[in-house]
């Protein structure tokens, strides 16, 4: 929740692409960088891209990540190079000269790179799949920006009614079409799998408001449900329709995987940062008074939280499903809290760099274990895991020198099944992937039902390409407590879902095993796990 709240709220516009042609020779370069291969943090992207007292930090980055940031571009425009550039993550930790802006640091990052991996690229046209947005019949519903507003859209709330799934909306002031271009993807990715290209023609800024059902809620939403297409025909006047299109893209010519060894300073120059805290937060109990829960989250790192459970704010804090908090006491599920925090000093200055999800965590972590006294400790306990298996494998054999990877959408070329059965929401797509490298991947891949790392026991070889195509768990919810472990709430080794629902939806062990021929089975066995030792009632003082 409080992820997609986050990223709702920092609706930011691209900056413009830069010139390639630029000599090595006259950019700016970091004072001193701390390169490294990092260990893949399956269910976290790329952080960071920002600039905080002269320290630019990227986290979990891939090579192609660190390519299309430093130019720039979208992911789908780096193309070429070898298999592992979607593979191997890399942490940048480095130190720029005061005042240096964001873009300036993608410059000195573009050094970095021929520096440390002797990155070797170059411009071409390729052919590339991308979303094209027109006037649809000739006419948009957009009113012309009066002007006064800054450019950018505003999340708004809306009211759930009981049964009812409503839909998200935004609020958009002074907006350009190459603005809403470059938003529509960071917004409704699971929608628009490729980048979405202006050709309306039509020139400034305009206001204009949009509702729509993210995908995977979209067949929940029934006959109510809005997607984003008809959203953006219906309000707007807008089209968009996939094509193939010649497109500038970077080839990568060649490039090191593991980076030349970091200077001696390092440790010094650039020590690690205290830990993360508010600058100032308070926590109380909520009034009774209080009917229902909400939180937001601004980009400024203004934090406001009202009527939430303590159990809900641990497991944003920790990461956790709502039953891995083991030996929690029972009364955390039923006492609630209002929190009012501030991450930074300025809670108005759009030009901060917004708030990183894993800092925030961070800073709420230390906050509570602060105020509630919490203890805890680490021990291996069993717990639900799955294992992979081959049954009867239906999976193509990869082409070796392609790109391994696993996204979500069709793969290139293909027809997206979800148009078809909007209740098979989730699409995932991997290409020359090992078992033993999707086993490792499906925690991130498929949140909800798989909670701990899965287990690869295939015994296939190599690298393969396939599609499978399944339902999000909230499907199945309504199937949880029917005994055991078969039930599909948030237990730490996922759902135990095998069969198929009356309304299409079909799990994901279900989709793996028609689809692929494999078998996806829950076994106990031990595991590292977090273990709340005290948890004090009433918090200290504010």
């Amino acid at each position: 929740m409080i992820k997609r709240l986050l990223v709702v709220c920092t609706l930011v516009l691209l900056s413009s692409i830069p010139t390639f042609g630029q000599s090595t020779a006259t950019k700016p370069t970091f004072e001193i960088a701390d390169v490294r291969v990092s260990d893949r943090q399956i269910n976290v992207g790329v952080t960071g891209n920002a600039i905080r007292d002269g320290r630019y930090e990227l986290h979990n980055a891939t090579m192609v990540d660190l390519i299309r940031i430093a130019h720039g571009v979208e992911a789908e425009k780096v193309v070429g190079g070898p298999n592992w550039l979607e593979l191997d993550r890399y942490t940048v930790i480095a130190k720029a000269p005061a005042g240096t802006s964001v873009e300036n640091a993608r410059v000195m990052l573009r050094a970095l790179l021929a520096d440390r991996f002797k990155l070797a690229i170059h411009e071409d046209t390729r052919p590339l799949r991308a979303f094209v947005m027109t006037v649809a019949s000739g006419k948009h519903k957009m009113t012309e920006a009066a002007g006064g507003n800054a450019p950018g859209c505003q999340p708004q709330p809306q009211q759930a009614e009981p049964g009812v799934i409503p839909p998200q909306m935004a609020v958009c002031r002074s907006m350009t079409m190459a603005a809403l271009a470059q938003l529509l993807p960071r917004v409704a990715g699971a929608y628009l799998p490729n980048p979405v290209v202006d050709q309306t023609g039509l020139q400034g800024g305009y206001d204009f408001e949009i509702r729509f059902h993210a995908r995977p809620l979209l067949a929940q939403a029934g006959s109510e449900g809005i997607s984003l297409f008809d959203a953006l025909e219906k309000q707007l006047g807008l089209k968009l329709e996939l094509k193939e299109m010649p497109a500038s893209a970077l080839v990568v010519d060649s490039v090191e995987r593991k980076p030349t060894a970091n200077s001696p300073d390092v440790a010094k120059a650039l020590p690690p940062p205290p830990p993360p805290e508010f600058e100032v937060a308070t926590i109380k109990p909520t009034s009774p008074d209080q009917k229902g829960a909400n939180a937001q989250i601004r980009p400024t790192g203004m934090v406001n939280v009202v009527g939430l459970p303590l159990k809900t704010l641990l497991t944003l804090a920790w990461e956790l499903g709502s039953d891995e908090l083991i030996d929690a006491p029972k009364w955390t599920e039923t006492a609630r809290f209002d929190l009012v925090a501030r991450a930074f000093a300025s809670t108005t200055n759009m030009d901060q760099p917004p708030i990183e999800i894993d800092t925030l965590r961070q800073m709420l972590r230390t906050f509570l274990t602060e105020r509630f006294q919490i203890k805890t400790h680490v021990e291996n306990r069993e717990v639900s895991g799955y294992v992979l298996s081959a049954s009867k494998p239906r999976l193509t054999k990869a082409d070796p020198s392609s790109r391994t990877r696993c996204s979500e959408g069709p793969a290139a070329n293909s027809a997206d099944p979800r148009n078809r059965n909007p209740i098979l929401s989730r699409l995932i797509t991997c290409q020359n992937m090992t078992m033993a490298q999707f086993a490792e991947r499906l925690q991130g891949l498929a949140n909800g039902y798989v909670r701990v790392p899965a287990l690869d026991a295939t015994g296939l070889e190599g690298g393969w390409t396939f599609t499978v195509n399944f339902s999000p768990i909230g499907i199945f919810q309504g199937a949880a407590g029917r005994g055991g472990d078969a039930g599909p709430g948030p237990a730490p080794g996922g759902a135990a879902l095998s069969a198929s629902e009356p309304n299409g939806a079909i799990s994901l062990p279900e989709a793996i095993d028609r689809q692929l021929g494999l078998k996806l089975e829950l076994q106990k066995r031990p595991m590292p796990v977090l273990v709340f030792d005290h948890i004090a009632e009433k918090p200290l003082e504010n």
